[in-house]
């Protein structure tokens, strides 16, 4: 190895080189000593990962288990209403509740909730029997509970010009049935039972009443639904996987039939499969419970596995006939598991980050975590099972057997006696293969085109400049998509599409939604509620909202009855003998806790309910809500809290859900920083810095122009566009720098005839895997498939199209190696004229 000082270069820059190209070709001898014993050892790494994949995809099926706890899946982990919601409970138990609201519980419980809707232009209060039957119904049914209905109308027109705001008629009803269990795991059981049965009964309601839509939802419609997308996707996601199947079987195809690898890419996606099945064997023993989310691992799986695969396949064909298979497989390994293993280190670090304590999220953490498994046993079932494949394939090349039907080829002057199908069929293309051609593999029609069609073009002069106002379009739509990026997350988009949850949602959105849901207000500090000044506080706080309170109606009680209650002794004396005790007012009981020390009776704590009235997106302005008296708890001299069951998932959900992406994109930044210096050339790093943060808010601009919210289901799309990002654009990149045509338009070609096939079967099996997802009813695939189609369509647009251009705009500078080729040109021509001078009579070329 030899280095040679550029002139000018400082001492630093020396020492720097060396150490990459230290680096770079001790990693390249580790990787080719690594194909070398696995193409020794072919059957050995094939029978370990089938072992390990019977052995554990036999476990993922007996300890299969799907996740219950929707709750705990997808809202923040640590939130500020959890702990609200333990105080709260703790004040008022949920036992004391069972007289109130539904809103006023602390949590959700088990409930039956339904609405009767009326034809369009009828009175929902002119069908009171057919209400009044459904009623019953539900108050027959077997192993019920305590119940109470909460009353609420939709679609309220008022009389005109009424003073007392009088109903004229209504398009909607909401009734709500709830069941005290306790925490009972019996009751709970009793529970469930009784809202199957209610959904059952509703139904069958349906079918009687004709004249009445009935939309019904139980506590457990909301996981049911979350789960059924993983029951509808089954067959889709089978349909998927034959379609790469056959894309990369046909893509890795070829009409020599000795060279042609067809079963090569059918055997790689088939790798690609059973790693991910031993991931998921491994994540089951681990007691992991399934959920939906996880539906994304074998297409984030499958997109960097099969661009190994056909990296692998690539290196494969760039290496010399005339090498011993065995050496052909080691030459691959060299000069392609170098890259790979970049990649997959940096998915293993930017997922490893999402599965880090930072990560609020549960369904986030976890998929993260079972993604960074499913990477380790990618990258060993690339190296190991589809390496021996490779072996064995090469060995059958060497031997001259045919790609598909593993039969002798026959001799030229056998297959010229044949009729022409027969030698269509047998042919190894050594009538395509002139005497000057030195690479057969060329002939493969992806290559081809790419060669003799695709790389001049968009290098022509003439293209240049509409690629440049492409680009400069697609920074503007991606510019003006993230302007707009808003944390308006609705668990609904997790749901299968045409689930009773879904429906139910948007009938309570377009008649239900005028206003907000009950916030409990709560005082768990003693107060002197018959301080003039205390009573003016807790008016100003209540101010903007409707006021279900038992200290207005005491107040109002006070001055009807034209009694004075300035001191605490009256205050306590007539709450407690008189207000409490009026039929009227009794509800107010559970609202307010004494204490008693000695003879005196203390209020240590009480409960007020508010109601705000909301206009356009209600969920948006129940945050603003939530954000507003949040802070007041803190200056005002009234110690409260406000809680609701819905503020668990939209407490801070939008930070919570962004976190994953932002760490795991300074991840990647930092370790390519790190490595700026250390890798095979600093600019390749500097190019790559560039195209992942364009690819990156590309997706994340247009996703917001499709309509995607930032989910869990969309962040982890984000942190998968990172890394789907460097796979592809990695190897072109570096191997630009790295190449020593006389100008960047000679390198950029280069690179695309070097690892475009690779990226274009990649994609194209990448995206045509996805159109089955279209297919399935649920609102987690339609994210699924939004996302993932704007992370291959931005990636193959700045592999194809971008990059290509820009490259032979800006540096790196190739004069150098003009200079080099200049110079070796020109010793080479002395050498010929020394030779020439010294044997006049015989002329040696060198």
């Amino acid at each position: 190895m030899c280095f040679l000082r550029r002139p000018g270069a400082p001492a630093s820059w020396i020492w720097w080189r060396m150490l990459r190209q230290v680096l770079r070709r001790g990693l390249q001898s580790f990787c080719h000593r690594l194909g070398l014993c696995v193409s020794r050892h072919p059957v050995f790494f094939l029978t370990v990962p089938a072992v390990l994949t019977i052995t554990f995809g036999l476990s993922a099926l007996n300890r299969f288990q799907p996740e219950g706890d929707l709750e705990r899946l997808v809202a923040p982990s640590h939130s500020l209403a959890k702990i609200e919601r333990s105080l709260a409970s703790s004040l008022f138990p949920l036992d004391q509740s069972k007289s109130q609201l539904y809103s006023d519980l602390h949590t959700p419980g088990r409930y039956g909730r339904v609405i009767l809707l009326s034809p369009p232009g009828d009175n929902i209060l002119l069908q009171a029997e057919g209400i009044l039957q459904t009623h019953r119904a539900v108050l027959e049914m077997k192993d019920g509970r305590s119940s109470f209905i909460g009353h609420q109308l939709g679609g309220v027109v008022e009389v005109p010009n009424s003073k007392d705001q009088r109903v004229k008629s209504a398009r909607a009803i909401q009734i709500t049935y709830y069941l005290q269990t306790y925490g009972s795991a019996t009751q709970d059981l009793i529970g469930e039972k009784w809202e199957n049965e209610f959904c059952k009964l509703m139904r069958k309601l349906q079918e009687e009443h004709q004249d009445l839509q009935l939309y019904s939802l139980a506590s457990f419609s909301l996981w049911r639904d979350f789960h059924k997308t993983s029951i509808l996707a089954r067959s889709k996601v089978l349909v998927s996987l034959v379609l790469i199947l056959t894309t990369a079987t046909l893509s890795s195809s070829m009409k020599d039939c000795l060279r042609s690898k067809p079963f090569l890419g059918l055997l790689g996606v088939l790798t690609v499969c059973i790693s991910i099945i031993t991931a998921a064997g491994i994540f089951f023993i681990t007691d992991g419970k399934y959920n939906s989310t996880l539906l994304g691992i074998p297409f984030f799986a499958m997109g960097h596995g099969t661009k190994g695969v056909f990296e692998l396949l690539s290196g494969w064909r760039r290496t010399r006939e005339t090498l011993p298979f065995k050496d052909r497989v080691a030459d691959a390994y060299s000069d392609v598991m170098v890259t790979y293993t970049m990649t997959s280190s940096l998915y293993f670090i930017t997922f490893g980050m999402g599965a880090s304590p930072f990560t609020n999220i549960e369904a986030v953490k976890v998929f993260c975590q079972n993604m960074c498994v499913s990477i380790l046993l990618n990258y060993f079932y690339i190296f190991s099972f589809f390496g021996s494949c490779l072996v064995f394939a090469g060995q059958l090349e060497q031997n001259r057997y045919h790609s598909i039907f593993c039969c002798k080829i026959p001799s030229a002057e056998y297959l010229d006696r044949k009729p022409v199908w027969f030698q269509t069929v047998m042919s190894d293309g050594h009538q395509q293969t002139s005497h000057h051609e030195t690479n057969p593999y060329q002939h493969h029609f992806i290559q081809h085109f790419l060669r003799e069609h695709y790389n001049e073009w968009i290098t022509n002069i003439y293209v240049k400049p509409f690629v440049v106002i492409l680009y400069l379009i697609y920074a503007s739509f991606s510019f003006m998509g993230c302007l707009q990026i808003s944390d308006k997350a609705n668990i609904i988009h997790l749901l299968a599409s045409d689930s009773p949850s879904v429906s139910y949602a948007m009938v309570q959105q377009k008649y239900f939604s005028n206003y907000s849901p009950v916030i409990g207000f709560y005082i768990y500090e003693p107060l002197e509620y018959w301080n003039s000044s205390v009573q003016e506080d807790i008016r100003r706080l209540c101010s903007g909202f409707t006021a279900v309170s038992w200290v207005e109606q005491y107040y109002q009680f006070l001055k009807v009855s034209n009694i004075s209650a300035n001191n605490k002794s009256d205050f306590i004396s007539v709450l407690q003998s008189s207000f409490l005790k009026k039929p009227e007012f009794q509800h107010f009981r559970n609202d307010i806790i004494f204490s008693k020390a000695g003879d005196e009776n203390n209020i240590i704590a009480s409960r007020l309910y508010l109601v705000a009235r909301t206009s356009r997106d209600k969920q948006k302005e129940v945050i603003e809500v939530l954000e507003k008296l949040r802070p007041l708890s803190l200056s005002k001299s009234i110690r409260f809290i406000v809680f609701n069951p819905s503020f668990v998932f939209m407490d801070h959900y939008g930070l919570s859900v962004t976190v994953p992406v932002l760490i795991a994109g300074v991840g990647v930044l930092l370790v390519l920083i790190l490595t700026f210096f250390l890798v095979i050339h600093p600019l390749g790093n500097f190019w790559l810095i560039l195209s992942v943060t364009s690819i990156e808010l590309g997706v994340l601009g247009l996703m917001t122009l499709w309509n995607v919210d930032m989910d869990c289901i969309s962040i982890l799309c984000l942190i998968y566009t990172l890394n789907f990002a460097i796979d592809h654009c990695a190897p072109l990149l570096y191997t630009f720098v790295l190449a020593t045509e006389h100008t960047r338009t000679q390198c950029i070609k280069s690179s695309l005839q070097e690892h475009g096939t690779a990226i274009l079967q990649n994609v194209t099996s990448f995206l045509i895997g996805l159109v089955p997802l279209l297919f399935v009813p649920s609102n987690l695939t339609f994210t699924l498939f939004k996302c993932l189609l704007l992370t291959g369509g931005c990636t193959l647009l700045h592999c194809f199209v971008i990059l290509p251009v820009f490259l032979t705009f800006f540096p790196p500078s190739k004069k150098h190696h003009k200079k080099k080729k200049r110079a070796k040109r020109k010793e080479r021509e002395e050498i010929e004229c020394i030779e020439i001078q010294e044997n006049p009579d015989h002329v040696t070329t060198v």
